[in-house]
C-alpha cells in the first residue's frame, strides 16, 4: 500500500515542532491594516502555537505521520 500524502495546503500554513506543537501565522494580517493600531500590527508578526484542541485537529486531519 502506498504512503498517505500530507495536505499540500497544510504544508504551507503549519509547522509541527519536535515537541509536537503546531505553529501557524498570526491571524488578522491579510487586509485592513489601516484600521489596526501600530501596536496590533507589531504584535501580530511571526508565528504562534495553536491551542491543544486546534493542534489535534490539524495533526489528525492534515499530517498523517505526525501524531
Amino acid at each position: 500500500m502506498s504512503k498517505m500524502k500530507t495536505k499540500s495546503g497544510a504544508k504551507k500554513r503549519f509547522k509541527v515542532t519536535a515537541t509536537g506543537k503546531v505553529l501557524a501565522a498570526q491571524s488578522g494580517k491579510r487586509h485592513g491594516m489601516i484600521k489596526r493600531t501600530p501596536k496590533q500590527i507589531r504584535q501580530k508578526r511571526g508565528t504562534v502555537a495553536l491551542s491543544a484542541p486546534d493542534a489535534k485537529i490539524v495533526k489528525r486531519s492534515y499530517f498523517p505521520y505526525n501524531r
